[in-house]
């Protein structure tokens, strides 16, 4: 049934076959040029059509099954695929939970897909409305976007709310769970019990944050493999460069997972520390707490604020234009060094 949510004409498809390669064997099928290019490095070569051995690495690092997993150029690279794979233009539609990231309705957009907006509730720290969400969905509505700990307000939603929701789409649409700063919450597999729970349950996970490879671009999309197997469908052959391949394969081995670990615990402390000092500040009306790697707080003059941080050389980000966060200013938890400069900034 899980197939059925995705585009008529995407199920139908026969995905594009690709050249292949066989360990050994002369490569004369895929129109490459036999010279190696620069340094010898063998760019010359199509990376695997999928990356298999970085899959293996990502599926064990989640704890999932190979099978269960797509690996993507970054988890926006995800999110597009999910709304081309399975919104008509003109016809089907994307829910989504502002204040929120961005790209959900970006691309949504682009593709054509209808906007549906259920907004967190402010007062109850950023949950979600259940019961909105629930009578605003309809027999068109193929995806859900939430966001744990959410951007940019960093609270974590419950997973019982999750998993309400997941049982009112049902069979028609899916619930995706955009997890990009899972690392900073105290338990960053939380919600993986909802993919075994509930067929139409997604995940989206990135190295781009705790692992601090945001300029390779690799994303991870954890579903069943009934959707992976769709969402591969749309994404070209040869799609990970093997050079980014390379250099997460590398990233992940023991001793740089257990130094990212430890960098993640400084930016948790970091954290605390920012939050306290910006709740002493008094150009700041409030700090919401936050489960992730950054900040947002509400100003009595945001622009005075955003001045007062460019002048001092520091760059944060302006929320303050949004209906859903009035006022308010979105700042990313630097090295002490850095955070200290904001502080002198708005003293």
């Amino acid at each position: 049934m899980l197939e059925d949510i995705f585009r008529p004409e995407l199920r139908s498809l026969k995905p594009y076959q690709a050249a292949t390669y066989e360990a050994g064997m002369v490569r004369l099928n895929a129109n490459e040029t036999p010279f190696p290019g620069v340094d010898g490095a063998g760019l010359n070569r199509y990376p695997a059509v999928r990356p298999e051995a970085l899959t293996k690495r990502l599926a064990a690092h989640y704890e999932v099954a190979a099978e269960a997993l797509l690996v993507t150029r970054g988890s926006s690279d995800a999110i597009e695929v999910l709304i081309r794979a399975t919104c008509r233009p003109g016809q089907d539609a994307i829910l989504v939970c502002p204040p929120t990231f961005g790209m959900y309705a970006h691309y949504a957009q682009v593709q054509g897909a209808a906007i549906i907006k259920v907004p967190l509730l402010a007062a109850a720290g950023f949950g979600l409305d259940r019961a909105a969400i629930t009578a605003a969905l309809t027999p068109t509505t193929k995806l859900v976007f939430l966001c744990s700990p959410n951007n940019p307000t960093g609270n974590v939603l419950k997973l019982a709310d999750v998993a309400a929701l997941c049982q009112s789409l049902g069979e028609t649409g899916l619930v995706v769970l955009d997890a990009a700063y899972a690392e900073f919450t105290a338990d960053s597999q939380a919600f993986m019990s909802l993919l075994d729970e509930h067929p139409n349950f997604v995940m989206l996970r990135t190295l781009s944050k705790a692992l601090g490879l945001a300029g390779v671009r690799c994303g991870s999309l954890i579903a069943d493999p009934v959707v992976v197997d769709m969402l591969g469908r749309v994404l070209p052959p040869y799609s990970f460069p093997a050079p980014c391949e390379a250099a997460v394969l590398a990233a992940m081995e023991p001793e740089p997972l257990r130094a990212a670990a430890a960098q993640v615990d400084a930016l948790k402390r970091e954290r605390e520390r920012m939050a306290t000092a910006l709740s002493n500040n008094p150009r700041f009306t409030r700090v919401w707490p936050s489960q992730a790697n950054f900040l947002l707080v509400e100003a009595s003059d945001a622009r005075g604020v955003m001045a007062a941080a460019k002048a001092g050389g520091v760059l944060i980000r302006d929320f303050s234009r949004d209906p859903a966060t009035p006022g308010c200013l979105r700042i990313t938890i630097g090295n002490t060094a850095e955070n200290d400069q904001l502080l002198a900034a708005l003293e």
